[in-house]
């Protein structure tokens, strides 16, 4: 799938403009997703939010043998005919069909798995799912291929605010979780006409010629190690739902989510620029191992500034956003805020193993890293609710230099910057957290809105702190304040 030859002329223009767009996007993506978060919140309950957490644990798996790798082949890819995007195409939607075809048939296994009746009807809906999706997956990656950022953007902001809108209207009529599968169904129908009007292509018949090897052979190393992070990343959701029921579900799930929304608002439009500029600089090691570096230092100190201010802060927030039947999630979301960094600060191999189409190694690493996690989380389980949180944090920290040794084994990645830049932001933005959870717990009690200003403002005065005393650090910093100048530097 590669071929050799120097990176396309104006590509930093081109990630420049990708990045502002991207950023502007997800402003407004954050913007709608929080007002969905805050009012649903106060609309549904923990039980709802349980009942449909039981459902997508199951679906999750499904879209990753929906996918079958195939978006990120097409993305990663050099070049790609006509013919193979059609053929892409008609795979995708075909096991999106057989896997809505499959999930509809076995809804009841999946009630009885859960012990609740209510899972079955929930499940044949949003089974619908795997074809919305598999119909959109060849046009959304021919869009992100092309880098028509701001097409993407429109498409996930235009889908978002329909189901936003459909899942308040059918809160307020009393559909209870209904309306959280009415927000899932009309999301992906918008996304699909949205995502087909954009990438001027339609797919015609199989062409039975078109070389296919080199995307199903990416596909597959793909899938496989994507199978196993899905297993090891959600098998506690399932032991909850199974053995805690659904209220004890909803307030994990709900402190789940609330830490996985800032992440994969940053980690999706971040692969999407990443990934094609990446590609087309792998046979220059230097600008390569430059842009990677920059990306991940960019990424974790936003993501470090979002946790510091949310873990420190967890209590008033969820009070403040969420109301007082969501309090008891507050301290699971501290727990599980590890496990978040820990992901994020890992996910720069990840661009790494599928910029480079090392596909099959990230496999191979897989089989080994995620079934220990699996093995962690259920030794945590024992432990009941926080047990099974404080497992998977600990696991998710123990995989970032797991995979940083396996890449540096396999790989002429810089591994040793990316495990400094980590560890630098790991250091500093605990530094802040603990002050920041400090000061605030000197105020008087129940002054949420006083303690978030105090404790967000205690969060920036540290890490100016840290960056004072420590060059390094500090270097860190500016690097991430001088980005815009950075992707200007066309001529490089």
């Amino acid at each position: 799938m590669r071929s050799s030859g120097t990176s396309t002329p104006g590509l930093g223009a081109s990630a420049s403009r990708g990045a502002a767009t991207t950023m502007a996007g997800q402003l407004l993506r954050i913007g709608l997703q929080l007002a969905s978060i805050f009012v649903l919140a106060r609309l549904l309950t923990p039980s709802d939010y349980g009942l449909l957490a039981m459902v997508t644990a199951v679906i999750g798996l499904g879209e990753v043998f929906r996918d079958f790798g195939l978006s990120s082949a097409a993305i990663q890819a050099k070049s790609i005919t006509r013919q193979q995007k059609d053929n892409l195409f008609w795979i995708n939607t075909g096991v999106g069909l057989l896997l809505a075809a499959v999930l509809f048939l076995a809804a009841g296994g999946v009630a009885a798995l859960y012990g609740d009746p209510r899972v079955l009807a929930v499940a044949q809906a949003l089974s619908l799912t795997f074809l919305l999706n598999g119909l959109s997956t060849q046009f959304r990656a021919d869009i992100n291929r092309s880098m028509h950022f701001a097409r993407l953007a429109i498409v996930d902001i235009g889908a978002l605010l329909v189901g936003f809108v459909v899942g308040v209207a059918m809160a307020l009529m009393g559909y209870g979780y209904w309306s959280l599968v009415g927000m899932q169904l009309s999301q992906g129908l918008v996304g699909l006409i949205l995502s087909v009007s954009f990438a001027r292509w339609i797919p015609r018949g199989i062409h039975r010629d078109a070389p296919m090897k080199a995307f199903l052979n990416f596909g597959v190393g793909l899938v496989g190690s994507q199978i196993l992070g899905y297993a090891a990343k959600n098998i506690h959701t399932v032991l909850i739902g199974a053995s805690l029921g659904a209220v004890s579900l909803g307030l994990y799930n709900r402190a789940f989510q609330l830490l996985t929304f800032p992440l994969s608002q940053l980690q999706a439009p971040a692969s999407q620029v990443a990934l094609p500029v990446l590609s087309k600089l792998h046979d220059d090691r230097q600008r390569y191992d430059e842009f990677l570096l920059r990306g991940q230092t960019i990424m974790l100190h936003v993501v470090a500034i979002i946790l510091s201010i949310s873990t420190a802060q967890a209590l008033p927030l969820f009070f403040v956003a969420l109301g007082p039947q969501w309090v008891e999630a507050a301290p699971l979301f501290q727990i599980l805020a590890v496990a978040g960094f820990a992901t994020m600060v890992n996910y720069a191999c990840y661009w790494v193993f599928l910029s480079k189409g090392l596909t099959g190694s990230f496999f191979r690493f897989s089989l080994f890293s995620r079934p220990l996690l699996i093995v962690i989380i259920l030794i945590g389980a024992t432990g009941g609710l926080y047990g099974i949180a404080i497992a998977y944090s600990a696991g998710s920290l123990l995989m970032w230099p797991l995979t940083l040794l396996w890449l540096h084994r396999v790989s002429d990645a810089p591994t040793r910057s990316m495990f400094g830049n980590g560890l630098r932001i790991i250091v500093a933005y605990s530094i802040a957290t603990a002050a920041s959870f400090g000061v605030a717990s000197l105020l008087p009690t129940g002054s949420y809105l006083l303690q978030i200003v105090v404790g967000t403002l205690t969060v920036f005065a540290s890490v100016a702190a840290v960056a004072l005393i420590w060059p390094r650090f500090r270097r860190d910093v500016k690097a991430v304040m001088d980005t815009a100048r950075f992707f200007r530097r066309r001529k490089e």
